[in-house]
């Protein structure tokens, strides 16, 4: 049966426990939420009935504000890491960084930004580009770089990455725009590096973007794969060029030594060969001064004695002597070889007798008389004879 059904007997019932018919109006909202305010009342202390003790009590209150604000005070709790610093902002304003450590906050009031400042970043910048040459290059870049101030890193500029990337792409191609294709792909690839370096700082530098660039990598740099092949040919005849230089340079350290030492011992002997016959010269000069007075005291004496110290140095050089007897017939011929030979391996040497040697000098005294005191005479017009 409905709780509105009639034939209740009169006692209708409804949710609201209004009895009587079914002319009575909805329950009041102002007498419902009492109820509820009563019963929660009397949880905490206070009256449960009656207008005027509704409510909650001061004692309750007191003790929901109190844990409140302890779990409010312990939510600002937070640590900062030794590798990063905090940007607390206040309000949504720049107020202060927080240093490493266990810090503090106000909650709902403060929020704190973790920076690292330790860690080094990288960004790449990479495409097709035109060189000076007007040839284009495939160049891939990698900039390596660390966070220096974190509030100009996160307040200067929107997003510091993002422009520190846009610079790294637009001074890559200014610096490959202003090189030839040579020195992007080979020989220039460190110059290349160091000029982006450098014009990469001067890009940056007036943003203030709190970033301090740490290395520029030169990753890659290709030739278009359409003219890969052609590329590749020349760069293997460009090696071939750098290994014939080296070979040739290793061949001229090899050889230029052996030459400098060759020309330096020339030297020495043309030094030692002209201070030998220089020296020969002046013995010369001071032999024959000496002997002037002599030849001029005894003019026969001395050019006996030059004939015989001539003789006797042609003599020494020789191992066979002929003699030729003016006016006569006869041969002599002394064996010095073999008379040396029989001297040196112990055999007795007969040696011819005085006689001999005195017949041999009258005999080459007459010859020489003969020669000397006729009218050619080579020795009478010598420059003995007149003092020169």
């Amino acid at each position: 049966m409905a709780w509105n059904e009639p034939g209740n007997n009169g006692n209708d019932n409804d949710p609201w426990k209004n009895r009587g018919g079914r002319d009575q109006g909805p329950p009041d909202l102002d007498e419902v939420f009492r109820k509820f305010s009563n019963k929660f009342g009397g949880l905490f202390g206070g009256k449960s009935g009656g207008g005027s003790g509704g409510g909650l009590g001061g004692a309750g209150m007191t003790f929901i504000l109190l844990i409140a604000a302890i779990v409010w005070a312990l939510s600002g709790i937070y640590t900062v890491k030794e590798a990063e610093r905090g940007i607390v902002l206040q309000f949504g304003q720049f107020d202060r960084i927080a240093e490493p450590g266990l810090r503090w906050k106000m909650t709902f009031i403060e929020q704190v930004i973790p920076i690292d400042i330790e860690a080094v970043r990288s960004l790449s910048a990479s495409g097709f580009m035109l060189t000076e040459d007007e040839n284009v290059v495939s160049v891939e870049f990698e900039v390596q770089y660390r966070v220096m101030d974190p509030r100009l890193y996160k307040f200067s500029v929107t997003d510091a990455d993002h422009s520190l990337q846009q610079s790294l792409d637009s001074a890559l191609r200014y610096v490959v725009g202003h090189s030839r294709m040579d020195q992007v792909l080979t020989t220039g690839r460190e110059l290349v590096r160091q000029r982006t370096w450098d014009e990469l700082n001067k890009i940056i530098e007036p943003y203030n973007l709190g970033i301090l660039v740490t290395d520029v990598n030169f990753k890659d740099s290709r030739p278009p794969a359409e003219v890969k092949d052609a590329f590749d040919d020349a760069i293997a005849a460009q090696e071939d060029e750098e290994r014939f230089i080296r070979e040739a340079e290793a061949y001229a350290r090899e050889i230029e030594p052996r030459a400098r030492g060759q020309v330096t011992r020339m030297t020495q002997e043309a030094e030692a060969y002209r201070e030998r016959v220089t020296l020969e010269a002046r013995g010369e000069v001071e032999r024959f001064a000496k002997l002037l007075p002599e030849y001029q005291a005894a003019k026969e004496v001395t050019r006996q004695r030059l004939y015989i110290d001539a003789m006797e140095e042609v003599l020494t050089n020789s191992a066979k002597v002929i003699v030729d007897v003016k006016g006569g017939n006869n041969m002599m011929y002394l064996p010095l070889d073999k008379i040396m030979g029989q001297a040196g391996s112990g055999g007795q040497i007969t040696l011819p007798s005085k006689n001999d040697i005195n017949e041999l000098r009258k005999t080459l005294g007459q010859s020489r008389n003969s020669s000397v005191n006729g009218g050619n005479d080579r020795f009478s017009q010598d420059r003995f004879n007149n003092g020169r």
